[in-house]
């Protein structure tokens, strides 16, 4: 039988040695241990980029040949010379310029229309549904992550199964049962780890044993921070600090299976138009930065990243310059094997749902089952509790 996974967080560690509180009270990470996994198929790395509080899609992959955006958006609308032409119907945001090579090197796949039936329009619940792959109405206490490195596990030479960058959320690593990291900020933790081997000669036997959880849960972070030089010039952002981290984590030794990164603040409720160009400018910029670094290394056709969010916005805009919470969304797929173009279908706004909203055109769990049989060939159903038709944008 198989010994419940040993579960260890930074907010547990710091209840039970207070000596350490004051020189231990930011930053955090968790890491579950379980027994060891045999290999598997993970040589292909996930990165998930997740767009915290909902992009608006529709200034994101711009509709400009539809009469009804222009009529729904008389102050967000963004003008056809404007956009970044893909089609002679959609465009990207101007502020995603960056993205437009992945485009003509046929690395950057558009999926339209992403979403599941009967969305719910919260923050914390529709992210919920996300992260753990449920229906609507179903509440399921593991990440989809979660459950697909407990059925399939990593190779026993991982540091981690997955490794969450810039925040202390595990999202779909959420739940137990893996080996799961969370770096909220990885240069404090690394900084904090002579503290835990300071403290270890205390005396304290009770305290003595977390502090070897802890010294594990650091040599498993110090095994993923790389010392290799990259060239590549990361953003001086939040976000590209994030990004610089994630592939310094894929640039070591140690591997891992999945790296989730996060930029935030896309809740545009008012003034929508300055903030969304900031946010995509930087989702850009430190995607373009990703590829740049991981081609340094050749893991960029051995890479797929991701985005998510709970929801996308409403087609009008509101009376303060700003968008709603809406529902079905355009998210892209990013990688040297990827095969570019648009999926999906662009939604009509002529034909919009009673709550103004429209549906989705793909189910994200197809999107899910696409990453779990076409990247990783791992058995979706399981996972996601049923079967979801795999999308054809990678190239295996």
């Amino acid at each position: 039988m198989t010994s419940r996974p040993h579960l260890v967080s930074r907010r547990r560690f710091l209840a039970w040695s207070g000596a350490l509180a004051a020189a231990a009270s930011t930053g955090g990470a968790e890491l579950a241990f379980a027994d060891a996994p045999s290999p598997a198929h993970y040589d292909k790395l996930l990165v998930l980029i997740e767009l915290k509080g909902g992009n608006d899609g529709f200034n994101t992959l711009v509709p400009f040949a539809d009469p009804g955006y222009a009529e729904a958006r008389p102050k967000l609308a963004i003008a056809r010379d404007a956009v970044v032409q893909l089609s002679d119907r959609a465009g990207l945001h101007p502020a995603l310029a960056p993205l437009n090579a992945l485009w003509k090197n046929n690395e950057l796949a558009v999926l339209q229309g992403v979403g599941y039936s009967d969305p719910n329009l919260s923050h914390f619940r529709s992210i919920e549904i996300w992260d753990t792959a449920s229906k609507s109405q179903e509440y399921l206490q593991q990440g989809w992550l979660t459950r697909t490195f407990a059925a399939t596990p990593t190779p026993a030479t991982f540091a981690a199964d997955g490794v969450i960058v810039g925040s202390n959320d595990m999202g779909p690593l959420a739940g137990g049962g893996t080996r799961a990291l969370a770096l909220a900020d990885p240069a404090r933790f690394m900084q904090r780890a002579k503290l835990v081997h300071a403290a270890a000669s205390r005396g304290n036997k009770a305290l003595q044993h977390v502090l070897k959880t802890e010294a594990d849960i650091v040599q498993a972070a110090s095994r993923l921070d790389s010392e290799h030089a990259f060239t590549t010039l990361f953003p001086a952002t939040a976000f590209g600090n994030a990004i610089r981290t994630a592939c310094r984590v894929v640039a070591s030794r140690a591997s891992v299976a999945a790296v989730r990164v996060t930029l935030g603040g896309f809740d545009t409720h008012a003034a929508q138009a300055p903030t969304q160009a900031r946010l995509l400018r930087e989702l850009a910029e430190g995607v373009a930065a990703l590829r740049a670094a991981l081609g340094e290394i050749d893991r960029w056709n051995s890479t797929l990243a991701l985005t998510y969010a709970e929801f996308g916005r409403r087609p009008q805009e509101n009376q303060s310059a700003g968008t709603d919470h809406g529902t079905a969304n355009v998210h892209f797929a990013m990688g040297g094997r990827v095969q570019g173009g648009m999926y999906g279908e662009t939604a009509s706004l002529a034909n919009l749902s009673p709550n103004a909203n429209v549906a989705h055109a793909i189910d994200f769990r197809s999107v899910y089952a696409t990453i779990l049989e076409r990247w990783w060939t791992v058995d979706s159903r399981a996972v996601l509790g049923g079967r979801f038709a795999p999308l054809p944008f990678l190239v295996t």
